[in-house]
């Protein structure tokens, strides 16, 4: 799975902090999707430029196998709590996506009975 991580600019970025924001939706992720996901995309903004307050906001896209980007958005007075909220709504919304294919008996474009 590709991961991308892109910030604004009133957030700083590490290779560390990275490191950090992949481990948690991979936690979230990998153990359900792992051979489904080709690529996650975690977008992390300060909505209030540091004035503080619940303004971090944390988007995440993922692309499935054969599939349209799923996306959703979340947001907490901390980055960490901004992605693990972000990382559990992808899960969720992983599920349904994949349930509802389930239900139609559909093959994915990596050829996976779903």
């Amino acid at each position: 799975m590709h991961f991308q991580l892109r910030t604004d600019n009133h957030l700083g970025n590490s290779e560390g902090f990275t490191d950090r924001v992949r481990a948690t939706v991979e936690s979230a992720l990998l153990p359900r999707f792992a051979g489904r996901l080709h690529r996650v995309e975690a977008y992390l903004q300060d909505t209030n430029a540091g004035k503080g307050g619940i303004d971090k906001r944390c988007s995440l896209e993922a692309h499935l196998a054969g599939q349209q980007p799923v996306a959703v958005h979340a947001e907490a007075a901390d980055v960490d709590e901004a992605v693990t909220a972000a990382a559990e709504k992808l899960r969720h919304a992983l599920e349904h996506v994949v349930g509802r294919l389930a239900e139609r008996g559909r093959t994915s474009a990596s050829g996976q009975q779903e």
